[in-house]
């Protein structure tokens, strides 16, 4: 497993070794005792997977305390460029964000501590496949506008396709007034 650092901490891109021949190919793409070894101590505890039609934008959510969410995300089918925003107020990262493009013939994987709002656009036709170190709660879901212009994300797409409940999240400077993290 290669772990390639973002300068945000807790924040890695993983690149599993494969295991290909003529009849397709193999990896692990969750080993627990492989994590900890690198430093990833996570316990997930549940296991999410969606589809999204190219030009489907999801995010930016996140979960507040006590129910927050480490996630260890990858693309099973597909393209999608994937945004982490450091939402950690103490963090000298904060109010920035990370981008990785996820490829399903990469194999690569997200690590997204807890403390990150998190969202991707499809560029494909796309299955995308997430673990959670918390349990999904409603009453602790949280979110930040997606297309804030303070926050500068450049989702590489014009007009894509939005939930109405995202297209009214709040934006960052009203998260700032009350950060959860």
């Amino acid at each position: 497993m290669k772990i390639i650092e973002t300068g945000f901490n807790g924040l890695y891109e993983l690149e599993p070794n494969v295991f290909g021949d003529k009849r397709g190919y193999f990896f692990e793409s969750y080993r627990r005792e492989v994590y900890q070894e690198l430093g990833i101590e996570d316990d997930f505890v549940q296991d999410n997977e969606s589809f999204s039609l190219k030009g489907t934008l999801r995010g930016l959510h996140y979960q507040k305390r006590p129910y927050a969410q480490a996630k260890l995300v990858r693309v099973v089918k597909g393209k999608v460029l994937d945004i982490a925003l450091d939402i950690r107020k103490d963090s000298p990262t904060y109010g920035k964000h990370h981008q990785v493009l996820l490829d399903a013939d990469r194999h690569n994987m997200f690590l997204i501590p807890e403390g990150f709002a998190h969202g991707f656009v499809a560029l494909e036709d796309s299955v995308f496949f997430y673990k959670c170190s918390n349990y999904y709660n409603k009453e602790a879901e949280g979110g930040i506008l997606w297309n804030d212009t303070d926050l500068k994300i450049s989702w590489g797409i014009d007009s894509p396709i939005v939930s109405e409940k995202d297209q009214v999240l709040p934006n960052f400077a009203a998260y700032n007034e009350e950060p959860v993290f």
